[in-house]
């Protein structure tokens, strides 16, 4: 229509409809392209290290590296994403009790000093004891620093003791799809059981078998279909505590931090990272991700992680003291 109404007019003429037609064009570019909403790293899961005493066949954060950030460098990152919104913080690896004073001393730095909401770790469990979880208590409260199954109960019953909320994973794959693990998960009495459907991610758990070593896992034998995972949650779904988290909902709804304070990407594709907040800090440095905050809150990301100790768990009240998450 305009270069048709071009034809015939004075060169005046052609240009004052040039101009008026880019100014249209322009104005509706602006209205197609609205800038995206500013995101605010709510919730950070802050994978410190890779090492781990660990070879499951799905872990997809492998041992790639041995790097571990210094302390001071790992408290100005999780500064940095204090004052970019973080509210709660999840440390994990690998496996974070190999580095146990490391691992106390950033949670105690995030709770006495950066006063985050919810300060949260990642175990398999193995390396946990009791004298930690006691330091950990007392440095909470002023008094200074001070078989995987059975492990779990022992571990949920000092959570309870030292008023600690206690929150379950699990992989759902080839393995233990079939199982039926209400009645132990009521025992052991969560306030969040979360099932994570196996996921492959490429170049960390898509390996070869003439590839494997300590560093790569292959995944692809534990794979399960939608049906499968489906079959493994309408046998837990009954449970108050059970939070299901199929393939749709992980890939990128998750920030995940390695042990260099880079963000990674794990959606679709080879995994990919951002430089790192200490260096770019955090906007810019989330910029060159993808993070899908709908889905982070589609999984239940938002979760009162406030609530306290005696609240309902899966088994239902458990009448111990309170404490502000």
């Amino acid at each position: 229509m305009i270069l048709s109404a071009i034809f015939g007019r004075s060169q005046s003429d052609v240009l004052t409809i040039l101009v008026v037609s880019i100014a249209v064009i322009a104005i509706i570019t602006r209205q197609w392209k609205k800038p995206s909403p500013p995101t605010v790293p709510v919730s950070v899961n802050y994978h410190f290290t890779r090492k781990c005493n660990k070879t499951c066949g799905f872990c997809f954060h492998t041992e790639k590296s041995s790097f571990v950030e210094s302390k001071e460098n790992a408290q100005r990152g999780l500064r940095l994403l204090k004052e970019a919104g973080m509210r709660k913080v999840n440390f994990a690896g690998g496996e974070p009790f190999l580095y146990p004073k490391f691992l106390g001393e950033l949670c105690q730095y995030c709770k006495t000093v950066l006063h985050l909401e919810s300060v949260s770790i990642i175990t398999k469990g193995t390396k946990v004891t009791q004298s930690w979880l006691i330091r950990r208590t007392n440095i909470e409260i002023g008094r200074g620093s001070g078989e995987n199954v059975r492990k779990l109960f022992q571990i949920s019953q000092w959570c309870r003791s030292y008023g600690i909320k206690f929150k379950l994973n699990t992989v759902v794959c080839k393995l233990n799809y079939q199982e039926d693990m209400a009645e132990t998960v009521e025992r052991l009495a969560p306030f969040r059981w979360k099932c994570f459907q196996v996921l492959l991610v490429e170049g960390e758990n898509d390996a070869a078998d003439t590839e494997l070593d300590v560093r790569k896992r292959n995944a692809k034998t534990l794979m399960i279909s939608d049906k499968e995972y489906e079959q493994f949650c309408s046998r837990h779904r009954h449970l108050k505590c059970f939070v299901p988290e199929p393939n749709s909902l992980m890939a990128s709804s998750y920030l995940i931090l390695d042990e260099y304070m880079r963000f990674l990407d794990k959606g679709p594709g080879f995994e990919t990272a951002s430089p790192s907040i200490l260096e770019v800090g955090v906007a810019k440095a989330m910029e060159r991700i993808t993070w899908d905050a709908k889905s982070f809150r589609d999984r239940g990301g938002m979760y009162d992680w406030s609530k306290k100790v005696n609240d309902e768990s899966c088994r239902g009240s458990n009448g111990e003291k309170e404490l502000e998450w």
